[in-house]
């Protein structure tokens, strides 16, 4: 099921994508700070959402990172989006874990307006990324 919720979420991304390989796979599956959600339709997979979980320095807590969320274009404004948020959250208050955060492009107009609909709070941030040296 990993593969086809990667597959529907790089559909939901409109983007290619290179089929990870088995082993790759699997050491990416038994991590224990990796959440892997996939919204179904019957027996369809039709997107996902992959979120980290992050133990922070500055207390003794963890935070979880949402780190891609997609659904393919045709299942979208179903509610399958709001449905693997609402079940990160839970997956996040069964940890413990003090903050659930999503970044994204502020350019990204369907997917402010998501985040905002669903009840996020938006924080004034920059993000930065740098290429590894």
């Amino acid at each position: 099921m990993a593969r086809a919720t990667f597959d529907a979420m790089a559909q939901g991304f409109e983007e290619s994508w290179r089929p990870l390989g088995d082993a790759y796979l699997a050491d990416l599956l038994a991590r224990p700070d990796l959440i892997v959600l996939a919204a179904l339709v019957g027996d369809h997979v039709v997107g996902g959402l992959t979120a980290h979980v992050l133990p922070m320095t500055r207390a003794e807590e963890r935070e979880v990172f949402i780190y891609d969320l997609a659904i393919a274009p045709a299942f979208r404004r179903r509610g399958a989006g709001a449905a693997l948020v609402a079940e990160v959250r839970a997956v996040a208050a069964a940890i413990g874990a003090a903050n659930v955060f999503v970044p994204t492009d502020i350019e990204d107009v369907e997917a402010v307006r998501f985040y905002r609909a669903i009840g996020g709070d938006e924080a004034p941030v920059a993000m930065f990324t740098f290429l590894p040296r």
